[in-house]
Parts: C-alpha cells; structure tokens; sequence
C-alpha cells in the first residue's frame, strides 16, 4: 500500500511500504537540474544544520539514479544542511522518475512549500508552461493556485534583468515590479528604480509617480480654467489617482485612472458612499 511524506514532493511521489531507506555518501549525491530555487540562505542551512547534528535527518531525501550517483529529487536543503553538518552520508528513498517527472516534481514541490521568490516563482510556472505544454488554466489545477495569481507572477518576465534581480533580493516587492510594468516611458524605468529603492518608496507611492509621469503635462487642455484644474487637483488627491477634467464645446468629461481590479474596487467604493 502506498504512503504519502510531508508536504511538497513527498506529498506528490508515493512511497511504498516496500520502499527502502539508504544510506548514501554525500559525494555520490548531486543537486537537482529542475531546481528552480536558486536562492538558499546562509542563516536557513545553518539554522538547520544545527538541528541535524542534534536530532539527525528526520526525512529522508528522494533521489533518482544518475550516470555517476545519484540526483536529488527532493531534499536539497537538508544536503547543503548535513553537508555544513559534515555529516558523511544522509538517508535516501531511490526512486525510478523520467526527466517530466523529475521536473514537474522539483517545480512544483517548490511552489507547494512557498519557498520561492516572487521571480524564481514566475520562472517555475513559465517553466512549467513551456516544458510540460501546460496552459495556465491547466497549471493553475496542478499548483492549486488562482490564474490571475500565475497570470501576475508571469508578467513580471517582461521587466529587465535588473529589475527581476532587485524583486529575487529583496529591494522591490512584487507590487513594485506591477507598478513598473505601467510606465509607458520605458527610457524612465532605471532612473525610477533607483529612486524607488533609495526613497524606499511603497507601492502606493510608486503607482502615483508612475501615474504622473504617464500623462504628459502637454496634452491637458489650456482652455481648461484654474477652477476646473483646482477640481482636478481635490478629486486626485479623494481618489488617491490621477484625474482629468476635459470641457468640449458642449460637454465635458472627467476620467479617473486605475491600475489594477482591487484599484477600481477601491474607487467604486470611493464612489458608493458619495451617493449614500
């Protein structure tokens, strides 16, 4: 009969009651190709190492045969921890896995456990759609995550390296790197970046620069008076957006900007409670 471990891969690959468990060199073992994580902290391994040398391995690794050894399928965390440990061999699970497998796998126990970055999290599920022919639909069923949750996480793949470098660290947060995508003038997105990390900008605060850069003062009507551009500046400041007041000859019209579905939800509201 089969059993599950944990969480993460272990959750997905079943292990049998029949199933063995190893004892394995460390030197014979070698980390996983599909390893989307790309980042392991010092503090984590240490953190971890510690707690091997007093209790042990409590889980042991999964692993596939290799040319020479073995490759990690899951586990590498607790390889890099006993290796810091100095510990000389770990316990292992063989199992017999195809390469789709052995990607699918390290991909999504990754995005199971939460442990990626917002970018290592973008690349797993591009990853995923383009090795595995999943549509996002598909890959949202598979990861137990919402299409819009993918659908954000991939588009952030369209900033510069740069920028995708400053979200794996740490200096930008994924709000950030949203609010980035809506600057038209592409030549400004260094220059903005900069400021944003040295001013420690929120994102409220970003989406707002943004916002003002997008509408270049040239194109606002100079027939429009100082009373209608006051309205302007108290609506912008209500809606916490850019708003603009446009007077034909027998009409007018006021446009209110929003980025994104929760933005708009926030002026509606805005709105409701003006007219009660």
């Amino acid at each position: 009969m089969a059993k599950r471990l944990g969480r993460g891969i272990e959750a997905l690959i079943p292990v049998q009651e029949n199933d063995e468990v190893e004892k394995i060199n460390l030197k014979r073992l070698s980390t996983n190709p599909y390893q989307p994580r790309k980042v392991f902290t010092e503090e984590a391994i240490h953190e971890l190492s510690q707690s091997i040398k007093t209790y042990g391995i409590l889980q042991p690794l999964i692993v596939r045969e290799a040319v020479d050894g073995y490759e990690i399928v899951a586990g590498e965390r607790r390889f890099r921890a006993a290796k810091a440990a100095n510990l000389k061999e770990v316990p292992a699970i063989i199992k017999k896995l195809t390469d789709h497998e052995m990607m699918e796998f390290a991909l999504i126990e990754n995005l199971q456990r939460e442990d990626l970055n917002p970018v290592e999290e973008a690349f797993a599920y591009q990853k995923l759609m383009d090795e595995l022919n999943y549509t996002q639909e598909e890959l949202s069923k598979r990861v137990g995550k919402s299409r819009p949750h993918i659908a954000n996480h991939i588009r952030l793949l369209n900033l510069p390296k740069t920028v995708l470098d400053h979200i794996a660290d740490g200096k930008l947060s994924m709000g950030h790197g949203r609010a980035l995508l809506g600057l038209k003038k592409k030549q400004q997105l260094a220059e903005i970046v900069n400021r944003t990390i040295r001013e420690q900008l929120s994102v409220r605060q970003l989406e707002k620069t943004i916002q003002t850069l997008n509408v270049p003062r040239e194109t606002i009507s100079k027939k429009v008076s100082p009373q209608l551009r006051k309205r302007e500046k108290q609506l912008q400041q209500k809606f916490n957006t850019n708003v603009t007041i446009k007077r034909g000859k027998s009409k007018g019209k006021i446009e209110i900007e929003f980025l994104t579905d929760e933005d708009l939800e926030r002026i509606l509201q805005l709105l409701q409670k003006e007219q009660t």
